[in-house]
């Protein structure tokens, strides 16, 4: 369990000085001063920035800010490779260049030495290495950011693969979310844009997420459950985990000896058919997201393999994603209505597979589906990509402040995976002709006896509960109205743009009436000739122009300033 707080007292601050001071120096390098001004926290970086050069600094702020996020991201180590990973998959909280560019993090670092993994395993397993396993090796088989590979054969002579958390990453990770989570708060305090955006939230959520990841029961209960859904498919293989060597920390699964998809010499050096493969793989995605709403959800070459026979193994299920019936359907819907052409149905399955904070113009994004239909649609069904098209259809939604949920996104990235891979084996597959039968089959499933039944005995639930409860809710109104409890708040939305130039006007106005009666006032004292006189004028008229004068320059300033008279 990781243990956050946050930043506020001294002594904590302090005790992360050195990693804040390191952070905040890489900020910088890459061309994000002015964030750090924004946030006031220089004195924690006071020195070491004259070592990073100017031209070097110029030469970065020449690429586009989203580049810089991804290049400062790998330089800061685990943390901030897995949140950029992490928000490349979150398209309601980032824009889709920033989606792109953090898509391409790559967990690029050293393995550690083995004498820590051995400490590791002796702690979690209760027994060093060549205790608990017949054999060990020592040179990891693949190296990432949160942990390490390692082949080894069990007492009973089954050959394995054992990740290993990277010692002190719990500790390491705890630390940077800390800083990240003060970092956050001061940005929603002096930066009114970003409180929009809710970054502390985005911390919170991304704290939650790397929890689940870096628990590797939780990745074995998912490896375990894609096995059981596909039991009965002998196209698909999901290697076994071993429960007796597997913890928080270590994850024992079966070694697979299979090619890389991508190896596609070796395929054909070994006699399978890609071709097969390509549809294999393709329905595997289809099944796993459209009929069981459960799926591995980072389907790239390097994580599948192909057995003897065709088969399908999928390895390395860190990132998963889950989804219900009606989203389900609703996304077939979309895919259906987009290659159909149909706007109108296109635009309600949009809406239904998003939410937003301010109700879009309808009739707008139906022009603007209607625009996209007719720029990408127009061509033969098998020069439609459906990845490309997905993708560019949630650059459409981003437009319209729509947000699409994490695990939807997840989806298409999938989608757009599988065709990548498949367009690879097979340039002439067809992702839309292979996901036909899937959409086909959800769709006459809302329709089957068994479905309707179980619909009307849903509503009909509701609707006894509803009549159930109706008068009590309205006894309880009535009594919180006699004991005068009850109250209504009202939040108006967009009015403080108003009232601020109300308030200006306003201001203006008694402005301009303080300077004409100075004005009106000055002159007659000076026709009055008041004392003390000044060459025959009264000197307190002269002070009341000089004064009239001032504040009528002061408020043409102003307004000149302002952009209008």
């Amino acid at each position: 369990m990781l243990s956050i707080r946050k930043i506020g007292v001294v002594g904590r601050t302090y005790r992360h000085l050195a990693r804040y001071r390191q952070i905040l120096a890489v900020f910088f390098k890459y061309g994000f001063g002015d964030l750090i001004e924004l946030l006031k926290i220089e004195q924690y970086i006071e020195i070491g920035l004259q070592l990073i050069s100017k031209n070097r600094r110029s030469r970065l702020e020449k690429l586009s800010r989203a580049e810089r996020v991804r290049m400062a991201c790998e330089e800061l180590g685990p943390t901030y490779i897995k949140f950029g990973q992490i928000l490349s998959t979150r398209p309601d909280l980032v824009p889709v260049d920033f989606i792109k560019e953090l898509s391409k993090l790559q967990d690029n670092v050293p393995s550690s030495p083995f004498s820590e993994i051995s400490k590791i395993i002796e702690s979690e397993l209760g027994g060093p290495p060549e205790d608990i396993f017949e054999f060990f090796e020592k040179a990891p088989l693949a190296s990432a950011s949160i942990g390490q590979v390692h082949r080894a054969i069990l007492k009973d002579g089954e050959e394995v693969a054992v990740k290993v958390q990277r010692p002190g990453i719990k500790k390491i990770i705890e630390v940077d979310l800390e800083i990240m989570l003060h970092l956050a708060t001061l940005m929603e305090r002096h930066i009114e844009e970003m409180s929009l955006h809710q970054p502390v939230k985005i911390v919170e959520e991304f704290a939650k997420t790397l929890e689940k990841e870096i628990d590797y029961t939780v990745e074995a209960t998912s490896m375990e459950r894609i096995a059981r859904n596909f039991l009965n498919d002998l196209t698909i293989y999901v290697p076994k985990v071993f429960r007796d060597t597997t913890t928080e920390s270590i994850l024992t699964t079966e070694l697979v000896d299979g090619i890389k998809v991508s190896e596609i010499d070796r395929l054909e050096k070994a006699g399978l058919d890609r071709k097969i493969i390509t549809d294999r793989g393709a329905d595997i995605v289809l099944k796993q997201t459209i009929k069981h709403g459960f799926f591995h959800a980072d389907p790239h070459p390097g994580n599948i393999f192909v057995l003897p026979d065709n088969v399908i193994c999928l390895l390395d299920f860190g990132m998963t994603g889950s989804v219900d019936l009606r989203t389900r359907e609703d996304f077939s819907d979309l895919v259906e209505s987009v290659v159909m052409r149909n706007e109108s149905r296109a635009t309600q399955a949009l809406l239904k597979l998003t939410y937003w904070d301010e109700d879009p113009d309808i009739r707008l994004l139906e022009k603007d589906v209607a625009d996209f239909m007719g720029r990408h649609l127009y061509k033969p069904l098998k020069d439609i990509k459906i990845g490309k098209l997905l993708h560019n259809l949630l650059e459409l939604a981003f437009q319209h402040r729509l947000r699409i949920p994490p695990d939807i996104f997840l989806m298409l990235k999938a989608f757009s995976a599988v065709e990548g891979v498949g367009l690879m084996l097979n340039p002439d597959f067809d992702m839309i002709k292979q996901a036909e039968p899937f959409i086909k089959e959800i769709k006459l499933a809302r329709l089957s006896p068994q479905r309707i039944r179980g619909d009307i005995f849903k509503l009909a639930i509701e609707l006894v509960q509803f009549l159930q409860n109706f008068p009590k809710d309205i006894l309880s109104i009535t009594r919180l109205i006699k004991q005068q409890k009850l109250s209504l708040n009202l939040e108006h939305k967009g009015l403080d743009k108003m009232l601020s130039t109300y308030d200006q006007i306003s201001n203006r106005i008694s402005f301009s009436i303080i300077i004409a009666a100075l004005i009106i006032g000055s002159a007659l004292i000076v026709i009055s000739k008041v004392p003390p006189l000044f060459y025959d004028i009264s000197l307190l008229g002269i002070v009341g122009f000089l004064a009239a004068a001032i504040m009528g320059i002061w408020l043409l300033v102003a307004i000149l300033r302002k952009g209008r008279l």
